[in-house]
């Protein structure tokens, strides 16, 4: 039986259904390995990304793996000026999680998270477990229930 995430716990407690994926972590680099070893579309598998917006408040990004960021759209999508990536070496403290690992889902903090719109158009959408090597797949109503989150075009 494959370990659980603190995430998976989490969904798991709160009666949140999900589907689990494992691989071995050496096989993926980015969020498109992540799609390719788990033989998923990159536009179904989204990858977590923090910033910090002028204000110095931190903000969660989610969105499809095979795409970029654009960070005047997020700003945008904030109300703020602009933003930029945090430092990997920042994550941790602010999140909770390691590079490669970060689940929009039992950050430290409650963070304002927005979730690219194109997940609207799937039933499903993949995203980390909250460590390397672990990613869960859920509809976004499921996700409602466990995060705050607003769809928006931010890349």
């Amino acid at each position: 039986m494959e370990e659980k995430t603190n995430v998976m716990r989490f969904l798991d407690q709160k009666k949140i259904k999900y589907k689990s994926y494992c691989y071995a972590h050496t096989d993926a680099v980015n969020g498109l390995d992540v799609a390719h070893v788990l033989k998923q579309n990159p536009e179904q598998v989204f990858k977590t990304l923090v910033t910090m917006g002028k204000t110095k408040k931190y903000y969660v990004f989610v969105i499809p793996v095979s795409n970029e960021l654009d960070l005047k759209k997020a700003a945008a999508a904030v109300n703020e000026k602009s933003i930029e990536m945090i430092k990997s070496r920042d994550l941790l403290p602010i999140t909770g999680y390691v590079h490669g690992g970060c689940s929009p889902i039992l950050m430290k903090k409650s963070l304002l998270t927005i979730i690219h719109e194109s997940a609207a158009n799937w039933d499903t959408i993949i995203f980390s477990a909250g460590k390397i090597g672990y990613q869960i797949e859920m509809d976004l109503a499921e996700l409602k229930k466990v995060i705050d989150f607003k769809l928006d075009d931010v890349i």
